[in-house]
């Protein structure tokens, strides 16, 4: 009997996974595939430029990388990034750069943030 309240338990357990899996994938930003045109404007210290990227990337990410505009450090989470345009953020002065879209801080990285055509992104240097 106690066998079979576990399996019960198992089965009810795979099963919650497997809808929140769904509806992960179901709910998930959508990239636009194919060749665009993003603008990426970076702020720090006293430096405010715009860089414009034509891409197939999906995700800013993929587009900023292959650029070599940023630098990053991989992590459970996805790209942590250390580095925008050769200017590291520093941990001792509670420094780290912010992706915004649009003026605001976005709620995903940038391996998350799927891009589309035209659209404006910022990569800011703040402190916490």
């Amino acid at each position: 009997m106690k066998n079979k309240k576990v399996l019960i338990a198992l089965i009810a357990l795979v099963l919650v996974a497997a809808a929140l899996v769904t509806v992960y994938f179901l709910t998930r930003p959508a990239a636009d595939g194919g060749s665009k045109t993003v603008t990426v404007q970076i702020k720090y210290d006293d430096v405010d430029k715009e860089v414009v990227l034509h891409t197939d990337a999906e995700f800013l990410s993929g587009a900023l990388l292959e650029k070599k505009l940023i630098e990053g450090t991989d992590t459970e989470y996805g790209l942590f990034i250390t580095t925008v345009d050769g200017r590291a953020a520093d941990d001792a002065a509670h420094e780290f750069w912010g992706i915004y879209k649009n003026g605001e801080m976005t709620p995903t990285g940038a391996d998350s943030t799927a891009i589309s055509d035209g659209e404006h992104y910022e990569l800011i240097l703040g402190t916490w």
